[in-house]
């Protein structure tokens, strides 16, 4: 199977700055577009940000300016990091691979993945 596992969410105080990882294990084959979503209590998820396996990168308008996404393909890693932060920015952040294909025994799979969430709170 495959799993993304995120790191790096927590608590830090408004204008701080945290740094996001999410680390695709498995056997991947390829993993195309890569990103970052929040939830905050009450809200829908929404996309944070996206980057596409050649770079392509997407922002929410609300974060622009302050988040910057990579990622590392060989390690089939992305980060988010995280500058200026606001208390409207608390949410749990969810790592998206959209899509992955992978093997599954002997099968070649390829489907959307998420990740578990990380909590990230802003304080005022």
């Amino acid at each position: 199977q495959v799993q993304l596992v995120e790191s790096g969410g927590g608590l830090v105080q408004a204008g701080g700055s945290l740094r996001l990882s999410c680390a695709a294990s498995g056997s991947i084959v390829a993993t195309n577009a890569m990103g970052w979503y929040r939830q905050a209590p009450g809200k829908q998820r929404e996309l944070v940000a996206a980057i596409s396996s050649g770079g392509n990168i997407n922002y929410a308008d609300s974060v622009k300016g302050r988040f910057t996404i990579s990622r590392d393909n060989a390690k089939n890693t992305v980060y988010l990091q995280m500058k200026s932060l606001k208390p409207e920015d608390t949410a749990v952040y969810y790592c998206n691979a959209d899509p992955i294909t992978y093997w599954s025994g002997s099968s070649l799979r390829t489907r959307s993945v998420w990740g578990q969430g990380t909590q990230v709170t802003v304080s005022s």
